[in-house]
């Protein structure tokens, strides 16, 4: 006789595991090279959209509007989130990149101040607006396909190719930035190249909206729609994961900030601050941006087989330390003596990053992990991650201090560092799915 008192099992083989990583990878990297770009290209935003007779104003009123952009994320991770745990993660990956992109592409369209005054710079603000909407529902759901995909025990290196994924999409839109800077000078990137990089991202995302068609959803969604074990309410049902989303909310503080340090604020604080040339500006954020992208794998299966926590404080420490570090040797800095603390915080960022994504995979249920990552991560980035470039900015300019960015990096190391100690392992309440819970039976995978 049938049984139906046993939860299904849906299994997946290694091919529709590595298309369904490299599917979803390809559209992240899109997202991020989409997001970050802007930030390469403040000076160049400020000068068009918030022309001023004082440089600083505009610059800081550029960087206003890329800190306002975070701050839409939680709207948007409270929409998407409950939507990917409702109806799936495929459906709500194809939504997200369609804004995205969508959105940077007409910002390569957008008219000046010059041309129409004022409404230039309120177009602006609701485009990035859309573009904070969109970021904010990618990560949750990102997060959780690729570790609800990830192999038993592989879930911490499974997910920090995401990490690398973002980081090397903010790479690229770093060099293509800094590249035409270098190529076209200061006059034709004011006058017209700034257009270049956004309007790039129109063909690109046809191209990841193609690829994330063909994906599936996860396993464990699946699993979790045939039980019927899906929640109705998802933004309700997290919350009786407080602690959890707390948890997540402050050991995503140090992520937020260091990795808005390295990727976006340092190419302008050497630009502009430190008055070093493009091409070093160029080259320092490449080789800081790649040594974290390269040491994130090997931090995400070293607390594979270790553990998280002694690994993410230890990291923890270290690049709060190192933070302090790199903002105490500005004064006066020569691209010879910034080099090694730039170098040092980019690894230690790496590191840090590697397991995040899946720590908090792992905080949180299936059945409401978007949800959860969504609520608990944007805020942080938006706080501490997207006003960063802006906060450090206006700590030099109001102090007259270029080491004054310091008290705000390392002052979220510390919160994070507080959070990791109160990590214990009953708060991973997201390690176990319906095939890993008793006896069940398997049905082939669709």
């Amino acid at each position: 006789m049938k049984q139906t008192n046993t939860p299904v099992v849906i299994r997946t083989t290694d091919k529709k595991r590595r298309r369904a990583f490299l599917g979803a990878t390809a559209g992240h990297l899109i997202e991020w090279y989409d997001y970050g770009i802007y930030g390469f290209l403040a000076v160049y935003m400020g000068a068009n959209f918030f022309a001023s007779d004082t440089p600083g104003v505009s610059l800081l009123s550029s960087f206003a509007v890329f800190a306002l952009s975070f701050f839409i994320r939680p709207i948007g991770g409270i929409f998407f989130g409950p939507l990917a745990d409702k109806l799936g993660r495929r459906r709500t990956l194809l939504m997200v990149l369609i804004l995205m992109g969508g959105s940077t592409f007409l910002i390569g369209l957008l008219p000046t101040g010059d041309t129409i005054g004022v409404m230039a710079p309120i177009l602006l603000i609701l485009i990035r607006c859309v573009q904070g909407f969109s970021a904010g529902g990618e990560i949750g759901t990102i997060t959780s396909f690729i570790s609800e995909y990830a192999e038993n025990g592989k879930r911490g290196f499974a997910t920090s190719w995401l990490m690398v994924t973002a980081v090397v999409g903010l790479l690229i839109g770093g060099v293509v930035a800094n590249s035409l800077i270098y190529l076209l000078g200061s006059e034709a990137m004011t006058a017209w190249g700034w257009r270049l990089p956004f309007l790039i991202a129109g063909p690109l995302a046809l191209i990841a909206i193609y690829i994330r068609m063909k994906l599936e959803d996860s396993p464990e969604f699946r699993e979790l729609q045939a039980n019927g074990e899906t929640s109705k309410a998802p933004l309700r049902d997290v919350f009786q994961y407080r602690r959890q989303l707390v948890l997540v909310f402050f050991i995503i503080t140090l992520h937020s900030s260091i990795f808005y340090l390295v990727l976006t604020y340092m190419s302008t604080f050497m630009s502009t601050t430190l008055k070093f040339s493009s091409g070093t500006t160029l080259i320092y954020v490449f080789v800081s941006s790649l040594l974290a992208a390269v040491a994130m794998p090997f931090g995400g299966a070293f607390t594979d087989r270790f553990g998280r926590k002694p690994f993410l404080l230890v990291i923890g420490v270290l690049a709060t330390i190192t933070m302090g570090w790199l903002f105490m040797v500005a004064p006066g800095a020569t691209p010879g003596t910034f080099l090694l603390p730039l170098l040092a915080t980019g690894l230690l960022f790496g590191l840090y990053a590697s397991s995040t994504y899946a720590t908090m995979s792992e905080l949180l249920p299936t059945r409401v992990r978007s949800t959860g990552i969504a609520v608990a991560y944007n805020v942080p980035v938006a706080v501490f991650g997207g006003a960063a470039p802006f906060i450090a900015q206006a700590l030099v300019d109001g102090t007259g201090e270029i080491s004054s960015p310091a008290y705000f990096f390392v002052a979220t190391g510390v919160v994070s560092i507080v959070a990791l100690l109160a990590l214990k392992s009953s708060d991973f309440v997201g390690l176990s799915s319906p095939a890993q819970q008793g006896s069940a039976r398997e049905v082939a995978a669709p």
